[in-house]
């Protein structure tokens, strides 16, 4: 298994202040779906070590990373106090990726291996994650080189139960599969006879259809909205080539009790919400998010392309919500469904039920600038010409990658919101807008002092009504750039005015450098610390400990994307300068190649057994594809600091050689 190759590198090293950081009182039940709750509101309201007086660039940082196989979209979730067989209590942080891996990692650092993990491939079998131009010449690659598991999963608390959906290929076949799994959470083990394939079918004509019926395919379908689980129901939400579906399966059983498909008599409508979650009310509707797609339902027909559903537990439409530029959006990608529904807690004003939507926009369906949409749940407005929402205010001239995230203060309350100004990634500021009344305030009231070049979805954690701290996490690379090797930048900002920075990850490079920025990412913060999930590993932030910092390790380079390169020559060397930035001696145990192409990528270096304290030493990358295909690998470096392994992501890929 190809994360075993990465596990044998790993040593059982970490700081005594990494160990205490175990024994803080625990007052909430975890993270245990994205975006905090069903509402997807983003708020942790149970933090008490995050405070404003806290989080700064010199007693907060950078605590550990765990090195993981493959690349994280979904969000980490974090249970607090379970108990794994044989290894005792833990507070368990869990990550999947997308070569189809789930890890359970001690969330405080208190080892450096797993607690367990799980792998859906069999390299042996010649099962794989999905190459992402399996789906022939009309793949995007949107998640590039690899589809395992995208979405983030769910956890049940009753059931210690997580249900994640993976995606794999049978590289003999070319057939492709995607699974539900119900895992224990203090094990790793499948429950309730799972998995169960993640497939279906329903009346129609639309692309695809064979004798007025439409089946979903599980090679070219792509799972990337987070998973729900409501009244002991899990709900999937999906996207790509033909379709958008979302389907129900019964959470002890792994039956499927009803499916839906957005646009049966036509194509598109993907429900994808960039990898935002389904969100659902206390009286059990589902709310979703459809994209690009042909509208017909105001005149009797069944297709919902950009379209904010509500759907019943059978997914029955019982109200929806379509733009009066519909058709404007539909022809020049400018769908609703880039950003997942808010659903705001009960308001003050005529329309206590509230609702927040955004998508794409900008010339020519909204010249002035994407909306912001506020629409009344009770009574969705439907399609027509008149003003079918509550409010409507002008948002980020490009629109939203990401969903809005809610606080209320002991003063007023606001939602927050990072869009971005036009596809090539110039970005737009993180934007505070007040809520009052039921009413958002018609212009932000206050917004960050940088730019998020493609958006962010933030995140929330307070003490209740106080201590407020807004996090996002920047991919300061363009959409289009596959898959990016810049680090990921954690910012926080002062919840009551966002103009206030408190902190930000390139503040202190040399202690506090992360991995490579995925697209999506959401922070997760739990019990005094901000998990970020990234291309190559889990970075780990919190308040830094009193005690004299030992040896901290520095990559110059979280990741590398090789130029393509000729099958059977190799590439010019790449240079990764390896630095100890603590306050210690760094042993390094060992310098090697692992993961799924370690024969593609090889590693000199001259770097000493100890590397003293400011002490640098360089390591030479080179890449020499064997085929005309995609290619990954991690430069593993073992040693004595804390988050032992490090790693930097190496990507290739091989093209035809004109060689004879």
């Amino acid at each position: 298994m190809h994360a075993a190759l990465v596990r044998n590198y790993v040593l059982l090293l970490m700081f005594s202040s990494l160990l205490a950081a175990s024994v803080v009182a625990q007052t909430f039940a975890g993270v245990l779906t994205q975006h905090n709750d069903v509402a997807r509101t983003g708020q942790n309201l149970n933090e008490t070590l995050l405070t404003p007086q806290t989080v700064n660039p010199k007693s907060f940082g950078k605590l550990f990373s765990y090195t993981v196989d493959g690349e994280i979209y979904g969000q980490p979730l974090y249970v607090p106090r379970v108990t794994i067989p044989g290894k005792g209590v833990h507070n368990v942080l869990y990550v999947a990726t997308e070569l189809d891996s789930v890890f359970a990692f001690d969330a405080d650092g208190s080892r450096s291996t797993p607690l367990w993990e799980a792998s859906f491939v069999s390299p042996l079998k010649g099962i794989g994650p999905v190459p992402c131009k399996a789906g022939g010449e009309f793949e995007t690659c949107a998640v590039f080189p690899y589809y395992g598991i995208t979405s983030t999963p769910v956890i049940d608390p009753a059931s210690n139960t997580m249900y994640v959906v993976s995606q794999t290929y049978v590289k003999k076949t070319g057939a492709g599969l995607q699974s539900l799994h119900a895992l224990d959470i203090a094990t790793g083990a499948e429950k309730f006879g799972g998995p169960v394939p993640v497939q279906g079918a329903v009346a129609g004509r639309g692309q695809g259809s064979i004798n007025g019926v439409i089946f979903y395919n599980p090679l070219l379908g792509h799972q990337r909205v987070a998973l729900l689980l409501l009244n002991g129901i899990v709900y999937i939400g999906c996207a790509g080539i033909g379709h958008g579906w979302i389907m129900a399966y019964d959470a002890h059983t792994l039956v499927q009790t009803a499916i839906f498909n957005t646009t049966p008599n036509s194509q598109r409508g993907g429900v994808w919400q960039s990898g935002n979650g389904l969100a659902a009310d206390a009286a059990g509707y589902i709310y979703a998010a459809s994209g690009d797609g042909p509208f017909d339902a105001n005149r009797g027909g069944v297709d919902y392309g950009d379209t904010i559903l509500k759907l019943d537990a059978n997914l029955s439409v019982v109200d929806y919500f379509t733009p009066q530029d519909e058709s404007c959006r539909w022809k020049n990608d400018q769908d609703l469904g880039s950003s997942g529904p808010v659903l705001l807690p009960a308001q003050s004003g005529s329309s206590p039920n509230e609702l927040i939507a955004a998508g794409k926009g900008g010339s020519p369906c909204d010249p002035l600038g994407s909306p912001i949409y506020l629409l009344n749940r009770d009574n969705l407005g439907k399609y027509n010409t008149g003003h079918n929402w509550i409010q409507k205010i002008v948002g980020a001239p490009f629109g939203y990658f990401g969903s809005a995230t809610y606080w209320q203060s002991e003063k007023d309350a606001a939602i927050y919101m990072a869009g971005t100004t036009r596809e090539a990634g110039h970005g737009d500021y993180l934007k505070m807008y007040s809520v009052s009344n039921g009413l958002l305030s018609q212009k932000a009231v206050s917004q960050s002092p940088n730019i998020f070049p493609i958006g962010a979805t933030p995140s929330i954690s307070a003490n209740g009504k106080t201590n407020g701290i807004v996090w996002a996490i920047e991919r300061q690379e363009a959409f289009n750039i596959h898959p990016g090797q810049l680090p990921a930048i954690l910012y926080a900002y002062d919840a009551t005015d966002v103009s206030k920075m408190l902190y930000n990850s390139e503040q202190n490079v040399l202690r506090d450098s992360t991995g490579c920025a995925n697209k999506f990412q959401v922070p997760t913060i739990a019990n005094g610390k901000v998990y970020v999930g990234t291309q190559n590993e889990v970075d780990v932030f919190g308040v830094l400990s009193s005690n004299p910092p030992g040896p901290i390790v520095y990559l110059s380079v979280p990741c590398h994307v090789f130029p393509d390169q000729p099958t059977r020559t190799t590439s010019q060397p790449f240079m990764v300068t390896l630095m100890n930035s603590g306050a210690a001696k760094l042993a390094i145990n060992r310098i090697a190649i692992a993961g799924i192409n370690p024969g593609e990528f090889a590693q000199t270096n001259h770097c000493p057994k100890l590397l003293a304290q400011g002490k640098q030493c360089t390591i030479k990358v080179t890449f020499t594809p064997t085929a005309p295909t995609p290619s990954i690998a991690q430069l593993i470096v073992t040693d004595n600091a804390p988050g032992s392994p490090h790693n930097s992501y190496l990507t290739g890929s091989g093209t035809p050689s004109t060689a004879k």
